[in-house]
């Protein structure tokens, strides 16, 4: 009989202007900071469509709608996969607020890669502008993080 993996399902998005800006979080927390995109965990009965709109409502005050699925990031925690859905929007509305998860601010692609990026951003950066990646898997070897994009 096949092993039975625990999974642990979140998203993040990609909230885009026509100015080329994107929507930044300042993430700040134990297990995971650095500039990144909101978003959160999925919670039980939620689609993940459903998930990544309040998620991102509740980090940033906006309503976002038609968030495109874009990709798929994994990796292991011991014995857990941690799958994240990557969407991307440029529709929103609402006033912008910060909440207990970091400072959220619009800024432009080129600003973002230079800020301290929180990990695996650079594989998701990727992901979000090159329609031939959709799927990310990280391992931790000996050697450090391997990147596998596809």
């Amino acid at each position: 009989m096949a092993e039975i993996e625990k999974v642990i399902f979140m998203n993040m998005c990609m909230v885009y202007d026509h100015a080329g800006r994107v929507l930044a979080l300042d993430k700040v927390g134990k297990s995971y900071s650095g500039t990144t995109f909101p978003g959160g965990h999925v919670e039980p009965g939620e689609t993940f469509t459903e998930s990544v709109i309040r998620e991102i409502y509740e980090e940033t005050g906006l309503t976002i709608s038609n968030p495109k699925l874009t990709g798929i990031y994994h990796w292991m925690t011991g014995a857990v996969r941690n799958v994240g859905f990557l969407y991307k929007t440029d529709e929103y509305q609402g006033e912008l607020i910060s909440s207990e998860e970091g400072k959220v601010y619009w800024i432009s692609g080129e600003e973002f890669l230079l800020k301290p990026l929180a990990p695996g951003m650079e594989q998701v950066w990727q992901m979000m502008h090159d329609d031939s990646a959709s799927e990310c898997l990280q391992t931790l070897t000996e050697n450090g993080i391997v990147s596998k994009i596809q």
